[in-house]
């Protein structure tokens, strides 16, 4: 692998974050039932530096896939304040954190992100901004650093197969996205690939080039913006669209399996789902032990507990006086 690849991924994975996040990550590693190797951290939250919302982690771990579908997905919550520290020694703010936490062992995430398993949210994932937030020791470090560095290999591969034969970085690149989410069971806006592109933009600048170079797939620099002409053969372009093929043919049925297992193994779905629709809605949630252990079977009368308290109170508002009733003038 490039060691200018392998450098520029390493010194983006050492980002700084917030130090709650560092905080977090390390409770995660510290009470995981099996030895981590490393917490991934990625998402908005990480471009933005914001606490609110849900935090997105990856915790990779030193046991073997057992799974067949992978990863497993828990919600969890942690009210810290200024009495914790962050590994740093930095004291905490006062704020309740939530984070949605993806669990896979390390060599699963490698092999997943070189282009190894049909799974392709890995990579398509991981070519974008992420942050190593903890990590077992140096060995683990750069473990995990490579495998980042193997998402935007698998990811530029793919992205001059199917972007034009000529053009700009952020050609391959929207070209790739554009594909990606269509073969995922999952809707995006219009333009999607476009955000990912301007949200991110020093991320990009110049990966492209590094990542077909740590390949060695040869192409020609030149042109405006930095246009590039990328030289694959016919055959090394059809190896890859085949590759590609059969990962786009099963990639909605995979991501169906994928949402079925999670109705069942997320850990934490019903807290989960009852601060969305708090969220979203207003409506307090309460979650009893039944609906903790079965979320799914609970959903319809939690659907319905909101969907009548939503009524009530818009009927309690229409009916309330105002400023301009008559009766209260």
């Amino acid at each position: 692998m490039s060691v200018d690849l392998l450098g520029r991924i390493r010194t983006a994975l050492e980002r700084p974050v917030e130090p709650a996040v560092a905080a977090f990550a390390h409770r995660l590693a510290a009470q995981s039932p099996v030895p981590v190797l490393a917490v991934l951290f990625y998402g908005s939250n990480l471009r933005t530096g914001s606490l609110e919302g849900v935090l997105d982690f990856y915790v990779l771990t030193d046991t073997p896939q057992i799974e067949k579908i992978w990863p497993r997905v828990s919600y969890h919550e942690w009210r810290c304040s200024p009495a914790d520290t962050a590994p740093d020694g930095t004291a905490l703010p006062d704020a309740d954190l939530r984070a949605k936490v993806a669990t896979m062992p390390l060599e699963t995430f490698r092999a997943a992100a070189a282009g190894e398993r049909l799974d392709t949210t890995i990579w398509a994932r991981f070519v974008q901004p992420s942050a190593l937030v903890w990590s077992h020791d140096r060995a683990a470090s750069r473990a995990a650093g490579e495998a980042v560095a193997g998402a935007a290999k698998t990811a530029a591969r793919l992205a001059v197969a199917l972007g034009p034969d000529s053009g700009t970085p952020e050609d391959y690149w929207r070209a790739l996205f554009r594909a990606t989410y269509a073969a995922e069971f999952r809707v995006e806006k219009a333009g999607r690939e476009d955000s990912i592109l301007s949200a991110n933009r020093e991320h990009f600048d110049g990966l492209l080039p590094l990542a077909l170079v740590a390949q060695g797939i040869p192409f020609a620099r030149g042109g405006p913006q930095g246009t590039i002409r990328p030289e694959l053969d016919a055959a090394a372009k059809a190896r890859i669209l085949a590759w590609w093929q059969r990962r786009q043919r099963l990639g909605k049925p995979y991501n169906v399996l994928r949402l079925i297992k999670a109705s069942t193994t997320f850990e934490g779905a019903a807290r989960y789902a009852a601060w969305k629709i708090e969220r979203h809605t207003g409506v307090p949630v309460l979650v009893t032990p039944w609906r903790e252990r079965h979320p799914v079977l609970a959903a319809p009368s939690v659907l319905w507990s909101v969907w009548r308290a939503r009524k009530a109170a818009s009927l309690a508002a229409a009916n309330s006086p105002n400023d301009t009733d008559d009766r209260a003038a």
